[in-house]
């Protein structure tokens, strides 16, 4: 039997993003230019805010053996849980920059799906994801789940 699956989610112009969002966004796009891309030219950014109101930062960092570099939102979900283990993480925005205009959202890879994933699952609660490329409509999507519906997470652990 096919199914369907439908994604929803809200599409904002710049001007009419909640101010709130808008802050967050700014410094994501911020922290794409402290990215560290040479390989790939493809400049992200993070910036999440902390149920405290704590926002924390990242941005990508690649390394020639490919497989040691981290995406910019595994950047500041680590960080934010290393030096903030008990605040949960409200919202995250991401954008990036490139050689070419980036006109459409530009979501998590499944590496970062997954480890935000693990985060709303600790806290028991959804995380705001604000997603823009450089330009563009901007998508927000009340929790990871519109981006990774069937999920593995710690319940399905056994202990």
């Amino acid at each position: 039997m096919e199914k369907e699956l439908k994604i929803p989610y809200v599409e904002y112009d710049e001007q009419d993003l909640p101010v709130a969002d808008k802050e967050l966004l700014e410094k994501a796009a911020e922290m794409a230019g402290t990215a560290y891309a040479p390989y790939s030219h493809f400049k992200v950014g993070a910036a999440l805010r902390l149920r405290n109101g704590t926002v924390v930062c990242g941005s990508n960092q690649e390394n020639a053996a490919y497989p040691s570099g981290l995406c910019a939102e595994r950047v500041a979900v680590f960080s934010a849980a290393a030096n903030y283990p008990d605040q949960p993480i409200e919202a995250l925005a991401i954008t990036a920059i490139a050689s070419k205009p980036i006109d459409h959202p530009v979501a998590p890879c499944g590496a970062c799906r997954q480890s935000i994933l693990e985060y709303e699952h600790k806290f028991k609660q959804p995380i705001r994801l604000i997603l823009r490329g450089s330009s563009g409509k901007i998508a927000v999507f009340d929790g990871i789940e519109r981006l990774l519906p069937f999920q593995f997470n710690g319940d399905e652990l056994d202990f």
